[in-house]
């Protein structure tokens, strides 16, 4: 019978969910039909996938060719089903063993030459896969560190789609190239997940921050010289998970103690340093060869940043934005008046309920949000100190205008009745070279 069947998974935020990749190769005339709600780079997949097949020495079937993708009312988007189908196309034929391909899910992105290319989101496609029951997969060899950090799983990591079929037919290392390589999901772990390897911040742009390896020194809250009480400040809020309002003059160090709270919360254990490395993946955050994020993320947007850009989203496929990539960490922003009041203003849901919903026509996809919110301002538009001496002339009304009418003092005041976490939050202020508390903490 023409008709073979591979599986991978689509992803909708952090959620996979499995879609059957079927293949069917009957008379008629010569092409490749593609069904099931696929996007634009899924619909280019036919030209991809026939040059690939070809490339790699096998014979592309010179028959009418449907692929269907089920269940086909959910969206598929991106590159990633590439691998499934290939293989499912050539198992149609007869050229690969479907009883080898059965049980497999398949994900990467080809070539035109065959060669096998990561694609994002690996973690969360492989937990996805081995919660609907399958105990293999077979990623792009780049994505293996990250696929094998799920446990009950045995992880195949090809280099191209030759390697693939060769270790599909029993017969590994036939063509040239290396051969594909087998692992052990949560045995066969990179030394850096072990807890040995080096400690990897993700940065303001997703990029990773000072590796100990290179000798370089991380950000310590030692650096900070005088500001007892702001640091005093920082303890408590990285100690207690409570919110911090930063408002004084530039060069006060707002900044400067911002980036240094993450280093002094716990490294993530197990469970959420899963999660956010998912997350991540997701997004194509990941620092390279750092298949685990162990340390809290420090995620610092610019002000002009969107709303799309914040909480997430996307016309095509859904990303998080930087509030979900600050999950279990912190999210600062800085110059907090200059950001758009609906920015601040969509950040109350986030914080409520520790996550973001997006939804688009169809979908609805649902990204965790646990983070520490930490604002920084100046106390006045010019950015200069109160009086004379500092040459600045904000009349009261501006500075109120200032911080109020972008919804800083909204999101500080008027959040903190509904979240107990938000309550117990501080405003710091400068008084002349020294910081004290502006807003009393409530009574026990």
């Amino acid at each position: 019978m023409p008709l073979a069947r591979t599986h991978s998974i689509a992803l909708v935020g952090v959620n996979g969910h499995v879609v059957e990749v079927e293949a069917d190769i009957a008379n008629g005339l010569v092409g490749m039909i593609l069904v099931g709600l696929p996007d634009t780079a899924l619909r280019e997949a036919r030209d991809r996938i026939r040059a690939a097949i070809v490339n790699s020495g096998e014979q592309w079937p010179q028959r009418k060719i449907t692929v269907g993708l089920s269940p086909a009312s959910l969206p598929k988007r991106g590159s990633w089903f590439d691998l499934a189908i290939a293989i499912g196309i050539l198992a149609a034929a007869g050229k690969v063993p479907r009883a080898s391909a059965a049980g497999v899910m398949f994900f990467g992105e080809l070539g035109l030459d065959g060669q096998l290319r990561p694609v994002r989101g690996v973690l969360p496609a492989v937990a996805a896969a081995v919660d609907a029951g399958f105990g293999k997969v077979m990623v792009a060899e780049p994505n293996a560190p990250e696929a094998i950090l799920v446990p009950g799983v045995r992880v195949i990591a090809a280099s191209s789609l030759a390697g693939a079929v060769d270790w599909l037919r029993g017969t590994p290392g036939l063509h040239d190239g290396p051969p594909a390589a087998e692992f052990d999901g949560g045995r066969d772990l990179p030394q850096d997940r072990a807890g040995d390897g080096p400690r990897v911040t993700v940065g303001a742009a997703g990029l990773p921050g000072r590796d100990d390896r290179d000798g370089a020194t991380s950000p310590d809250l030692a650096e900070l010289l005088g500001q007892s009480t702001a640091r005093r400040a920082a303890e408590v809020c990285a100690a207690g998970g409570h919110h911090l309002s930063l408002l004084g003059p530039p060069g006060a160090g707002k900044t400067m103690l911002a980036e240094r709270i993450p280093t002094i919360l716990p490294r993530l254990d197990t469970a959420a340093a899963l999660e956010v490395t998912a997350i991540h993946s997701v997004a194509g955050a990941l620092p390279p060869q750092v298949p685990l994020l162990t340390d809290p993320p420090f995620l610092a947007p610019h002000h002009t940043a969107t709303k799309a850009a914040i909480i997430g989203g996307g016309s095509g496929i859904i990303l998080p934005g930087s509030a979900s990539l600050a999950h279990r960490g912190v999210l600062f922003l800085d110059e907090a008046p200059e950001f758009a009041e609906d920015v601040l203003d969509a950040l109350r849901q986030p914080l409520e309920s520790g996550e973001v919903v997006v939804a688009r026509l169809g979908v609805i996809a649902r990204f965790p949000a646990r983070f520490t919110l930490v604002l920084a301002a100046n106390p006045c538009p010019c950015a200069r100190m109160a009086g004379p001496a500092e040459g600045c002339r904000c009349s009261p009304a501006a500075r109120r205008r200032y911080l109020g009418g972008s919804g800083i003092v909204t999101a500080v005041r008027e959040w903190a009745p509904q979240l107990g976490q938000l309550r117990r939050s501080r405003s710091w202020e400068p008084e002349g070279s020294s910081w004290q508390t502006s807003v009393p903490a409530p009574a026990v």
